[in-house]
């Protein structure tokens, strides 16, 4: 590693503890009235759009290689980022959003939302909003509770944050079952428009990827960002 790439290094690890350490500072514990928020989206609309939603806090080695797949198929998808493993992975979070993909929120610490209280799931989310715009100067309009853990809480604050609550339709569930023709029959089985399917890197997912691309096309079906396939339920993003 150059003496230049570490100085960068360092100096985004240190942007990346002053947002930690000032956000933690902020949200001291307080009275605070609860409403049920906006309610999280499980499909969109889109009659023949679906997305591959990758959620990304571990699996890193994986996802250059999954952006060679996406980029022979013309495919656009969205990762949704953890904070703290975009202070770790600058570079890689700077090669999947020039290679033209969306950024989802996924939290800063992969912590259980539905178990946080409002100042805890507050500081999850805009943490990992102020990392994200501090290193691609992007302002995330979606968020992905890590697990699917949320509670009315939590989308409180993501409603008054400007996000999204998004969950999914089809679950891989490539975290636990390292399995390709697994993967691939919970992927496109029963893929219909509007469709958000979950997704990791992990090692049996890219190798199933080609096959799951080629499934979705073959059913007359286009992947695009979340926030394409969800755009005819009108929401304002």
């Amino acid at each position: 590693m150059t003496k230049k790439s570490i100085g960068s290094l360092i100096s985004n690890l240190v942007i990346c503890a002053v947002v930690v350490i000032v956000f933690a500072v902020s949200f001291a514990p307080n009275a605070l009235t609860v409403s049920n928020g906006d309610n999280p989206i499980y499909k969109g609309n889109s009659e023949n759009k679906v997305s591959l939603m990758v959620n990304v806090y571990w699996g890193t080695e994986y996802i250059p290689e999954m952006l060679d797949i996406f980029s022979r198929y013309g495919v656009k998808t969205t990762f949704f980022v953890g904070g703290m493993w975009a202070c770790e992975n600058e570079a890689i979070l700077k090669d999947i959003y020039a290679a033209g993909h969306e950024i989802g929120n996924h939290g800063y610490y992969h912590k259980d939302h539905k178990k946080l209280d409002y100042n805890r799931n507050k500081e999850e989310m805009e943490i990992t909003h102020k990392v994200v715009k501090s290193i691609l100067d992007y302002d995330m309009k979606l968020f992905a509770p890590p697990s699917g853990s949320y509670g009315n809480v939590t989308l409180q604050v993501a409603e008054e944050l400007g996000y999204k609550t998004i969950m999914w339709t089809l679950d891989t569930i490539d975290w636990r079952d390292q399995d390709e023709s697994l993967i691939i029959k919970r992927a496109t089985e029963k893929i219909t428009g509007g469709a958000l399917v979950l997704m990791h890197p992990t090692k049996a997912t890219v190798s199933a990827l080609d096959r799951i691309l080629a499934a979705i096309t073959q059913k007359g079906l286009a992947v695009a960002p979340v926030s394409e396939v969800i755009q005819t339920l009108q929401i304002s993003l």
